[in-house]
């Protein structure tokens, strides 16, 4: 995600905003899903996160959400059936899925009719006709209706359902959005496949992630599937209604491309057919493209913010061809490999946010060197640049450094490690995590392991501290001289 509602910081040119070895690494304590129950038990109303005590839910694992909406843009009303497959990881007596608003009308577990209440903001508790035995899989069905909630603006840019003047609409938003629109296990370490077929009325278009399928019109309504076979975190799956101008080709190994183009759009055409040229040059950083399509979702509205949904991600209408790099970046962190926990956002924004240097260095020959010394000079006294911790930073400020304090602590690390060390972490590291999820720590002990070096203070000083480095941690190889 690249926030423009925030501090803006000039990195030297860049705007910047939120927008071998066996060398022995010491251990630090992650976080990790709570042990399962001995003996039947309900599920637990939350995955584990300390950050967003009640995300997620534990007890099961997903493995395939198949949503099926009809959404009204004259009066905004959304009608779903979503099925939600899974896993059970204990024996269940009862379990929770996440879902904001709406009415719902029925809910079944494998064909039979289960019991269900509703708690809090967003627990939909579901109390099978029978327990669900540990390993068993089985299927939950959900029909529901209403108008959905609108976006939060407790969140950053506002997180959920966001409706436009026209009647157009869109779902957006981390760490939420998915619950707003389909039950769901909504936290990044529950992902699973999406399959998404969707009803709007006639002259109307409906945009989501993975792959077109078939699209029919009849009775005044079209409907159009799209399916994403890779597990996704699920703020990362989407849905956006508008009279869109779609463009389609393929990137030269054939990976399908679709820009979808809302009114008023446009202007962003010539950054957008730029995106294969980005996939290439971001490919030889970090490693074979990992997404099954490309392309984006180009909305016709300024909501403070672009994300990276899977495979094509959604930009606001302010967005340019910087956010592009950086969107397309999150396709190796965040999107295949995702953060264990919110405390980890530094693993997705700090990298993603680098690649935009990268690009500068790469495409118009920027010496980093040098634009990282001008920034140390104009920021040197700025406490408040310093302050953010990029790692375990505290619920709620997930999004403050990582997006510019994070792009100097990179190119430290960088400068620290040597280029062909950085150029192998970077690599390999998404590599080791496809489609599956990892922490902060966990890459602090690998570039340890790679590089050979004992990184402990330099990490403290960079991502765990809220003043400016020493020079030994500030000035590391060809920056100190």
């Amino acid at each position: 995600m690249l926030n423009r509602r925030v501090r803006t910081v000039l990195l030297t040119g860049l705007v910047c905003t939120l927008a071998a070895c066996t060398a022995p690494q010491p251990e630090r304590q992650e976080r990790t899903t709570p042990p399962a129950p001995e003996g039947p038990a309900p599920g637990a109303a939350g995955i584990g996160d300390p950050y967003y005590p009640t995300d997620g839910n534990g007890g099961y694992d997903a493995t395939d959400y198949a949503v099926s909406v009809r959404y009204q843009p004259r009066t905004g009303r959304l009608d779903g059936d979503t099925t939600v497959t899974a896993t059970a990881t204990h024996t269940l007596t009862r379990f929770n899925l996440d879902l904001r608003g709406f009415t719902v009308a029925s809910v079944e577990v494998d064909g039979q009719r289960a019991e269900f209440t509703r708690r809090g903001a967003h627990e939909l508790v579901v109390t099978p006709a029978r327990q669900v035995a540990e390993g068993q899989a089985f299927r939950t069905r959900v029909r529901y209706h209403g108008r959905p909630q609108s976006a939060s603006s407790a969140q950053l840019g506002g997180n959920g359902w966001h409706r436009t003047p026209s009647g157009a609409a869109f779902v957006l938003g981390e760490p939420h959005s998915a619950s707003y629109w389909y039950p769901v296990n909504e936290h990044p370490r529950d992902k699973a496949p999406f399959r998404l077929t969707v009803r709007v009325p006639e002259g109307w278009s409906a945009v989501s992630i993975g792959r077109q399928g078939r699209t029919t019109t009849g009775q005044g309504w079209t409907t159009t599937t799209w399916t994403e076979p890779d597990p996704v975190a699920s703020y990362l799956t989407t849905l956006a209604v508008d009279r869109f101008t779609v463009d389609r080709r393929r990137l030269a190994d054939g990976t399908p491309v679709l820009d979808a183009y809302a009114p008023g759009a446009e202007g962003i055409r010539g950054d957008a057919r730029r995106v294969g040229e980005i996939i290439e040059f971001l490919s030889g950083w970090f490693g074979e493209y990992p997404a099954t399509v490309a392309g984006g979702i180009y909305l016709g509205e300024d909501i403070g913010y672009s994300l990276e949904t899977q495979g094509r991600p959604t930009y606001t209408r302010s967005a340019g061809l910087e956010t592009i790099v950086h969107e397309l970046a999150h396709q190796w962190y965040g999107n295949t490999v995702s953060v264990q926990s919110w405390a980890d956002i530094c693993l997705n924004e700090c990298l993603a946010s680098y690649s935009q240097w990268l690009w500068a260095e790469g495409k118009q020959g920027d010496d980093l060197d040098a634009r990282y010394h001008r920034a140390l000079d104009r920021l040197a006294e700025d406490q408040g640049f310093w302050a953010p911790r990029l790692y375990d930073m505290g619920a709620g400020n997930e999004f403050t450094g990582v997006y510019d304090k994070g792009i100097l602590a990179i190119h430290a690390l960088r400068r620290q490690i040597g280029e062909d060390v950085f150029g192998r972490v970077l690599r390999e590291f998404p590599a080791r995590h496809r489609d599956a999820n990892a922490s902060w720590p966990e890459f602090e002990r690998y570039v340890g392991r790679v590089s050979g070096q004992d990184l402990r203070e330099f990490f403290d000083a960079w991502f765990r501290g809220t003043e400016r480095p020493g020079d030994e941690y500030l000035l590391p190889g060809s920056l100190g001289r």
